[in-house]
């Protein structure tokens, strides 16, 4: 099975890639290191890395970018970055990815627990979080031969919190959050929400 890994150097991404079982051959992007590059914001970035991979059996998204800060600090600009890389960057590795991913493959998008329960200062990101959300049900319903779009929401990621310096109690490890993905790539669900935390 050929894994396009979005997001393959950040904390869940390599979680994702040390699980996926040893037969995968795993095609690691990211915005800024290694070969393969992708800038989630520039559709016409996204075309190339479909151009240069070919053919994929299953693609997951564990990127993109979203602006945190109280409702009223947030400018159009933070909302335009947050919807064109987060939330539009995913939606169009869906839509221009169909062509590439083999018949009955995957799409795996990343949201996350903001989109469900926001806190303060999450407006932007739980606007994207929960677009997302529903994209990947509606998508769902449409996608071609078979292929299965779902996403998973992962919760506070332990190794960011602890990153961040903050209590790490309410964590969940990246290694669990990763089993998550595996799931949706390797079952047979469609349209659906997988928490992590779960």
């Amino acid at each position: 099975m050929r894994v396009l890994l979005i997001g393959a150097t950040g904390t869940i991404g390599s979680a994702i890639a040390a699980a996926l079982p040893p037969r995968c051959e795993v095609i690691p992007v990211s915005h800024s290191v290694g070969d393969l590059r992708v800038d989630l914001a520039d559709p016409g970035s996204i075309h190339e890395m479909y151009r240069k991979t070919g053919s994929v059996d299953a693609v997951i998204s564990a990127a993109g970018i979203a602006k945190f800060a109280p409702l009223s600090y947030l400018t159009d600009e933070d909302f335009k970055i947050s919807i064109l890389n987060k939330l539009m960057g995913q939606v169009n590795l869906v839509r221009f990815g169909f062509d590439h991913v083999t018949n009955g493959g995957s799409f795996t998008l990343t949201s996350g627990i903001l989109g469900r329960r926001p806190m303060v200062g999450s407006a932007a990101i739980s606007l994207v979080n929960a677009g997302l959300e529903g994209f990947a049900r509606a998508a769902a319903l449409e996608a071609p031969r078979n292929i299965r779009v779902n996403v998973v929401s992962p919760g506070w990621v332990t190794e960011t919190l602890a990153g961040l310096g903050m209590d790490t109690e309410e964590g969940i490890p990246a290694e669990v959050v990763a089993s998550a993905y595996i799931q949706a790539v390797q079952g047979s669900g469609t349209g659906s929400v997988i928490d992590a935390a779960q």
